[in-house]
């Protein structure tokens, strides 16, 4: 034993350092008031810059709000859509015949310029008002959709207002003198239309389609990827029977992308989409004026560089002005003039003192 009384170096540390055994009861204690809390680490279980896991306190307390699931987003999809049977089989071969006729008018050149877009495996009928939209706009994104100029595309077909919006109409789907454009999309077995809001810029709700020629159904919530084409999950995969109506509104129409997929495009397929466009919806300016062309640059003169040596007694001698020279060069020309006279002179007189039977050859002016 050693003379302070201490046979172990750690006892006597201990001594000299009492207020650490303190600490260590605190922090026991504090543990075990955690011991039953669940603790949430996140980004993977990383620390952050300090060095430290960053963690989240249970839901007993501050709860964090989870994030919504596909099941709860598709009840929020569902309450945006009514699907209602108006059209009969009768009916649906009836207006599918004038859809025939449609195709058949297309093919033949007999609609305006803007009425019909041709895509692979389907093409679109504008009538009542038509609209750019994909690659036919010049600034990409949503908002940039523009209503074509009044007249750009045909009128809606009488037999739409009479087979399809009549019925409507009664139905209550749709109130009198609500539609005001229709489209008809006309899609072989393989055809898609990719993920899309109808821009709501350019129409009002709700949006009405009526599908024709063969069953069908619209997702909601896909994300396409090309080359090869390939479409991610929907979020509601809701089907279309023929001749049946689907009305969209609310978180259906505004908030989610709703599409067409390829393979659910098994026979031919027909629908008419029939909206209304808002009165305040931005039209394509028919003669935009010009844009004002940039003011011309000219390039600043660059002084000429002489390749001669500096004469040193230059700066010494008289400088010449412009003045002085042009007079210079008057002078020195009508001296020239004056010499020729007096030689011309001279030489005629010569001839007149010779020989007078001498030829003197004179040039014709």
């Amino acid at each position: 034993m050693s003379a302070s009384g201490f046979s172990d170096l750690r006892e006597k540390l201990k001594s000299m350092t009492p207020h650490r055994d303190n600490y260590k009861n605190r922090v026991t204690d504090k543990d075990d008031s955690y011991k039953n809390r669940k603790v949430k680490v996140t980004d993977g279980g990383s620390s952050n810059g300090n060095g430290r896991k960053r963690k989240h306190r249970d839901s007993s307390e501050d709860e964090v709000e989870p994030v919504e699931s596909r099941e709860q987003e598709a009840r929020r999809v569902q309450s945006g859509i009514v699907q209602v049977e108006v059209f009969s089989k009768e009916d649906c071969d009836v207006i599918e015949g004038k859809i025939n006729e449609v195709v058949a008018n297309g093919e033949a050149g007999l609609y305006r310029e803007h009425t019909v877009d041709r895509a692979p495996l389907r093409n679109k009928y504008f009538f009542g008002e038509g609209y750019t939209y994909g690659a036919q706009l010049e600034k990409r994104g949503p908002g940039q959709e523009r209503l074509y100029p009044k007249g750009e595309v045909d009128d809606i077909p009488t037999w739409v207002h009479d087979l399809v919006i009549t019925k409507l109409v009664a139905s209550g789907v749709v109130p009198e003198g609500f539609v005001n454009s229709a489209v008809i999309n006309d899609y072989q077995p393989g055809g898609c239309i990719v993920s899309h809001v109808d821009p709501p810029h350019i129409f009002a709700r709700p949006i009405v389609s009526v599908s024709f020629f063969s069953d069908s159904a619209l997702c909601f919530g896909c994300r396409f990827q090309f080359k090869p084409i390939r479409v991610s999950e929907p979020v509601l995969e809701l089907p279309v029977r023929r001749g049946s109506v689907t009305v969209l509104s609310g978180y259906a129409a505004d908030d989610i992308t709703h599409c067409i997929r390829p393979q659910d495009i098994k026979e031919r397929r027909a629908v008419i989409i029939l909206r209304k466009t808002r009165p305040d919806a931005p039209r394509v300016d028919q003669s935009p004026s010009p844009k004002p062309s940039p003011p011309e640059r000219h390039a600043p003169l660059k002084a000429k560089r002489s390749h001669r040596r500096a004469d040193p007694d230059a700066a010494h001698r008289p400088r010449v002005l412009e003045m002085d020279k042009e007079e210079n060069r008057h002078s020195s020309s009508s001296s020239r003039l004056h010499r020729r006279s007096n030689s011309s002179e001279n030489y005629w007189r010569r001839s007149q003192d010779g020989d007078v039977s001498r030829k003197v050859k004179m040039r014709r002016h």
